[in-house]
């Protein structure tokens, strides 16, 4: 059985921002697009999004009128070669709800919820690429076997394009400027 057997023959070639734009918003599903070419993850699991959604709707209604907060959007990251990330969740300006590609500029915060087989992506691959985006702030969110998310926290220092190591949180999650938010992820 050979790749194309498996994939359409346009996975296997680099995709061009203008190509994506003209795909479906089925097409795009579930897909992120890393240096031109398409990465397709494994599904994820319920708990995985809820604790997405959860830690989403505490950050929506923690945000006030000048932030949202969603799940399964993409961002631009760069444009060549195309790089489209999909975080779990996005905290982003409010004014830019209409604008599309969701850009770096328009983010405050990405969080990524780890799950098997994500395990690199989200702790160093995604870390990089968002920080040399200019992405304030970037959450991991671990899934511990105690069933209470570990949350780690990172801030980024403008000046480096890197992220500095913050907190890490269990259970209750605050985070300070721009604003304030406590979520109780114990309960998932």
């Amino acid at each position: 059985m050979t790749a194309e057997m498996v994939a359409p023959a346009w996975m296997h070639e680099q995709i061009t921002a203008e190509e994506y734009e003209s795909w479906s918003e089925e097409q795009c599903a579930g897909i992120e697009i890393v240096d031109g070419m398409v990465v397709v993850g494994p599904s994820a699991s319920k708990r995985h999004n809820r604790l997405a959604r959860i830690l989403a709707n505490a950050l929506d209604a923690a945000a006030g009128p000048e932030w949202n907060a969603d799940t399964d959007f993409d961002v631009r990251l760069q444009d060549v070669p195309l790089t489209n990330r999909r975080p779990d969740v996005v905290v982003y300006r409010s004014d830019t709800i209409d604008i599309t590609p969701t850009r770096p500029e328009h983010v405050l915060l990405v969080a990524e919820v780890v799950s098997p087989g994500s395990e690199t992506t989200d702790r160093i691959v995604k870390v990089d690429q968002y920080a040399k985006a200019g992405i304030g702030f970037y959450w991991r969110i671990e899934q511990a076997a105690t069933g209470v998310p570990l949350v780690y926290t990172y801030v980024l220092d403008p000046a480096t394009k890197a992220y500095r190591d913050s907190d890490v949180f269990t259970g209750v999650v605050k985070v300070a400027a721009p604003f304030l938010v406590e979520i109780d992820l114990g309960q998932v």
